[in-house]
């Protein structure tokens, strides 16, 4: 679910370090928000990223 349907972001994985140094696996994931937009111009239900919906990638539908 952590997946944007307009620009394809996803979860991106990393180590974790503590202060006395000891690593762990972490995973960063993407603000995905569930939104009703306009797609080939019926409205959908679809998962965006806040920064395509922010930089109007998106139309929303009413």
């Amino acid at each position: 679910m952590a997946k944007c349907e307009i620009c394809g972001k996803g979860v991106g994985f990393g180590i974790k370090v503590s202060h006395s140094h000891r690593r762990s696996n972490r995973m960063w994931k993407p603000n995905v928000k569930r939104v009703k937009a306009m797609v080939n111009g019926t409205p959908r239900r679809l998962y965006a990223c806040t920064r395509c919906l922010r930089s109007d990638k998106v139309t929303r539908a009413i």
